[in-house]
């Protein structure tokens, strides 16, 4: 290790966030351990990987035992990226609190309680949650592990509510699900406004914040994405569309007639939450805090061009750590011919 290397831990490492932020601290010459039940992923050369099931009993005693001596602690940082049970969070945190100088927490935006309004910063109202909470849905549980982090490490502790991810990796499959119908050609249905302004965040650019300035021992709580508009629902496609050698012809369709034929924005359409709809907040929070404390976003084309060099690589979307039953995501393509022709016809036979 270089002398400003650092010593971190993370806690899964073997789907789309946590293999960034190990990725990342490899690249960037630090000691990274991965902990984890060695069932889903890989772990890259470089990194050591300890066997443990947090949610069984004893299952954390690898962790256990690793003084650094002098008062110091034995990692600089932990980064926990864990959806499930808070209870499970709860156990790891007092196991750490010692051995760990500072813990980072990768949380969501859909922690805050709805309806959300437009701009909303890190201190809008979230939904109940407990930390020893052994079930609830994912923004209960989000907001559950967040105050189990907050209890042991307090001052020490960074959480990072990330917005929409994207980039190479994808486990929902939003990105993905574009550049493979992009890259399948013909005229393809493509939701408007062209100019609709998107929020979203490369996941590449979530780990290298979180370890720059967990390593540094930023606490609080911020909000982690792009700022409103970092690209446009007419860019994301006409990306697709570039870097799949132009096979596709985009058909801009209003949302007022998707929204009449019942496609539901977000899944059927990913990414895609026309103005005025219940979850258009996904797309108008307020990053304010993250960028001022040096969060960068690199241009979309770049997201988009390597999100499909990976997928070409890779073959397919991977199953989601921990979720066997990914989400289905993206319009079947005989309901997309369906709705090409009959907004079509609405609308004077135009697109």
């Amino acid at each position: 290790m270089t002398s400003d290397a650092r010593r971190i831990l993370v806690l899964g490492g073997g789907g789309f966030v946590g293999g960034a932020i190990v990725a990342e601290g490899l690249r960037r010459g630090w000691s990274v351990t991965v902990f984890n039940r060695g069932l889903h992923g890989s772990v890259p050369e470089g990194a050591l990987r300890l066997r443990g099931d947090r949610t069984a009993p004893g299952g954390l005693r690898p962790l256990t035992g690793r003084p650094a001596g002098n008062g110091s602690a034995y990692w600089d940082l932990v980064v926990d990226t864990w959806d499930g049970a808070p209870k499970h969070v709860l156990s790891a945190v007092r196991t750490l609190r010692d051995s760990a100088a500072h813990y980072a927490y990768v949380s969501s935006r859909s922690v805050y309680r709805e309806p959300v309004e437009h701009g909303a910063d890190e201190n809008a109202p979230v939904v109940d949650g407990a930390p020893d909470d052994d079930d609830g849905d994912y923004a209960r549980m989000k907001s559950g592990a967040e105050l189990a982090v907050l209890q042991a490490f307090g001052e020490r502790a960074l959480i990072a509510r990330a917005g929409l991810i994207l980039g190479p990796g994808e486990d929902i499959g939003r990105l993905p699900w574009w550049l493979l119908r992009a890259a399948r050609g013909g005229d393809m249905l493509a939701p408007g406004p062209p100019d609709l302004p998107l929020q979203c965040l490369d996941v590449r650019d979530l780990a290298g914040w979180i370890l720059e300035r967990g390593a540094a021992r930023l606490s609080g709580t911020f909000n982690v994405h792009s700022h409103p508009g970092h690209t446009t629902m007419g860019e994301l496609l006409a990306h697709c569309v570039a870097v799949t050698d132009n096979r596709a012809a985009l058909r801009f369709v209003e949302p007022d007639a998707l929204l009449a034929h019942g496609v539901e924005p977000w899944n059927e359409l990913p990414v895609w939450v026309p103005e005025g709809h219940p979850y258009r907040w996904l797309h108008t929070g307020d990053a304010t805090r993250a960028h001022a404390a040096g969060l960068r976003c690199r241009p979309f084309a770049e997201t988009v061009a390597d999100t499909w060099a990976w997928l070409c690589d890779a073959g397919e979307v991977p199953t989601r750590a921990g979720r066997p039953s990914r989400t289905r995501v993206g319009l079947d393509p005989d309901r997309e011919a369906a709705l090409l022709t009959a907004c079509g016809s609405e609308q004077g036979g135009s697109v």
